[in-house]
């Protein structure tokens, strides 16, 4: 979320950086009213404070008082101890109204976070204007693509040979948008991940993990899924609370930190994960349903970075390399784009998009989002670092990204790698993870 003194000190200015970059019309009468009834029953309760502490005081004195006139003076005995009653009432009555004042407040606090939690991040300074993809900008291209002397097939083409691509299976066992790999096709899908995982780990300084499918909803909010995103998700109903398929496991592995304070040595984190991800794609039937390109299950190799806020920017650049070196190994064509403030995600600061040349389709597709997410998902998560030249806890930088989604660089190595009898050459860095083979037929 973003930090809660823009929405107090910078409210009007918030509302419209949100507006004029991303569309997003603030609520801002019911926040100024939150926060003027919050100011007023906080100087309320403050109040009260000191008149219950400065009455208990009283009654202390008084009945120090009492013990001092003991018997000697009934009369004076009893006129203090009525005072200490009376003064006893007060007190309770200053107690009930402080537990009024102090469950308003909270209520307040929560609707001002529930408002907060539903506010997109604000786009970094250098981000372009625009309201849609055909606003982003190209930053540069890699790689020609590749002329071919025959009819182009696309990849769900490509993959009938011998049942190895079976969307008509996957919709007997699941519905629509599931696939079944089959043999050697299956086995491409697989060295593609593990070569990646070998590059980020090997050569880029990742950290491999193995992360849970199944997350809290506490996970989802921490990285912005929840509450905005519910019906993009797979939601479980089994136990008392419901867990969610993960999306990414960039959730899983930004949420690595939450609610923890980490020390300056442990920065940066760099840290990745091959998984299953699981999206509902609530909303986006219609598009890209043929084959593989738009699934409800799919596997991606995901990079996330845990930063100090002043190294962020530099971690974005360097992820953004680590995904196009991927590219560039398998020899596959792409383009980097630079998001403008109407494309990029609801957490996201800053955002590029490597698009990988796709024959069939003679067009560019995304392959991978790198995301420098600020103190945005931080703040949600309550992770922190301390800051050495502080000594104090402060807010973290996150970022995430594919390295890249799997299946979709299997599409890529599909159509740019395929021969006119349908066989497909195996990309040279791939050809140890499949025996030796230099080719699949």
């Amino acid at each position: 979320m973003l930090d809660p003194q823009l929405l107090r000190a910078q409210l009007l200015d918030t509302a419209e950086r949100l507006k004029s970059t991303r569309g997003f019309a603030l609520d801002v009468e019911r926040l100024q009213a939150l926060e003027a009834e919050r100011k007023q029953i906080q100087t309320r309760t403050q109040e009260l404070q000191s008149l219950r502490n400065s009455k208990s005081k009283e009654i202390g004195a008084l009945m120090g008082q009492i013990a001092r006139v003991g018997a000697s003076d009934a009369a004076q005995a009893e006129a203090v101890k009525a005072k200490v009653e009376e003064l006893k009432r007060e007190v309770a009555s200053f107690a009930e109204e402080l537990s009024t004042s102090e469950q308003r407040l909270e209520q307040i606090r929560l609707s001002i976070d529930m408002i907060s939690l539903g506010v997109p991040n604000l786009p970094g300074e250098d981000v372009p204007l625009g309201g849609s993809e055909a606003d982003n900008v190209e930053q540069h291209r890699w790689g020609t693509p590749r002329a071919f002397d025959f009819a182009v097939k696309d990849h769900v083409e490509l993959g009938a040979h011998k049942g190895w691509l079976d969307g008509d299976v996957a919709a007997k066992l699941s519905g629509a948008r599931f696939t079944v790999l089959r043999g050697e096709l299956a086995r491409l899908h697989r060295a593609l991940a593990q070569y990646m995982l070998d590059l980020h780990t090997g050569q880029h300084g990742y950290l491999e993990c193995n992360v849970p499918l199944l997350v809290n909803a506490d996970s989802l909010q921490g990285t912005g899924q929840l509450p905005k995103f519910e019906e993009d998700l797979f939601k479980t109903a089994v136990g008392e609370h419901p867990r969610y398929l993960i999306p990414t496991s960039e959730v899983p592995l930004t949420n690595l930190v939450r609610d923890s304070i980490v020390e300056d040595a442990e920065l940066p984190m760099k840290l990745t994960a091959h998984s299953m991800c699981f999206r509902a794609e609530a909303g986006s039937y219609g598009r890209d349903v043929r084959g593989m390109i738009r699934q409800h299950q799919f596997e991606k190799v995901e990079l996330v970075a845990i930063a100090r806020p002043h190294e962020s920017e530099s971690a974005h650049q360097a992820m953004v390399r680590h995904a196009e070196i991927v590219l560039e190994t398998l020899g596959l064509p792409y383009r980097k784009v630079l998001l403008c403030t109407g494309d990029m995600g609801f957490s996201a600061r800053k955002t590029y998009d490597l698009e990988v040349w796709l024959p069939a389709q003679n067009a560019y597709r995304e392959i991978s989002s790198i995301s420098n997410c600020g103190d945005f998902q931080a703040r949600r998560m309550q992770a922190r670092w301390r800051n050495p030249e502080t000594g104090k806890p402060e807010p973290l930088h996150t970022l995430n990204g594919s390295g890249v989604a799997v299946g979709r660089a299997l599409i890529a190595v599909m159509e740019n790698y395929q021969n006119a009898d349908g066989s497909i050459t195996v990309p040279e860095v791939l050809r140890a993870y499949m025996g030796g083979a230099e080719r699949i037929a």
